[in-house]
């Protein structure tokens, strides 16, 4: 490739970030939040756009890890394969949320996606080295790191003691409080891309565990099971069920 060609390829890849960048509905919760003028530019000639399908994978449980990923759009399914074959599903990675970050060589768990994913990939080296020099963005990662550890918590709370209903209804208050969060509002229709099997999985439940608690959920005018995700009718019941 000549001088030319390459100054082409580099003006084009420029170009989609900064568009990527303007349309950008989540840049707040983002790592690249807290920054701006030259050093967001900085951050943003490190920037690979990459978009995946739905159930493409993002990266598997221990291969190297050579990329981090800031999730732009779609939804990313978290999980770990157990010796046996089995899959626990440990999170969902939603728009504004950071992956791939880690001590480890290796990835600690697989990634992939839920829906059509686009993302902002950056290697793992030119990243770290980055945040090396720029405190906002090691905060930042510091305050992330704070939210995927409260998330955890309260998943070791979700598949302790807690019965099928309990289970639901604080995952789908979680859900809507994350969805809030990148929205800036809270709206009575939860979206769920993830299928009833992922939900089952995430709580360790079974997939018919899942399907009859919504059910008698809606039938006991909880909610409203609608296309994609429910809405909730009775909030403080449910909130009365999370909390048990």
């Amino acid at each position: 490739m000549d001088q030319a060609t390459a100054t082409v390829h580099r003006d084009s890849a420029s170009c989609e970030c900064s568009e990527m960048c303007r349309l950008c509905e989540t840049r707040a919760l983002s790592v690249c939040g807290p920054l701006e003028g030259n050093e967001f530019l900085s951050l943003q000639r490190l920037n690979h756009p990459v978009s995946f399908a739905a159930r493409a994978v993002l990266f598997n449980q221990e291969t190297p890890v050579r990329h981090v990923y800031s999730l732009v759009h779609g939804v990313v399914r978290l999980y770990k394969l157990l010796p046996d074959g089995r899959r626990q599903i440990v999170g969902f990675a939603l728009p504004g949320d950071f992956l791939g970050l880690a001590l480890a060589d290796g990835y600690g768990f697989c990634a992939d996606a839920v829906t059509a994913v686009s993302a902002c990939r950056f290697s793992r080296d030119h990243f770290a080295e980055f945040a090396e020099h720029h405190p906002n963005v090691l905060r930042r990662l510091h305050d992330m790191a704070t939210h995927e550890l409260a998330l955890a918590q309260q998943q070791m709370v979700l598949l302790g003691r807690r019965d099928a209903e309990e289970k639901i209804a604080s995952f789908l208050l979680g859900l809507q409080q994350r969805w809030a969060r990148i929205s800036g509002r809270v709206s009575v229709t939860i979206d769920l891309p993830m299928g009833r099997q992922d939900i089952a999985d995430f709580l360790g439940l079974t997939i018919e565990t899942v399907s009859r608690t919504l059910n008698r959920m809606a039938r006991d005018r909880l909610l409203v099971i609608v296309p994609d995700g429910v809405r909730v009718l009775d909030a403080a019941k449910l909130e009365n069920l999370a909390s048990a």
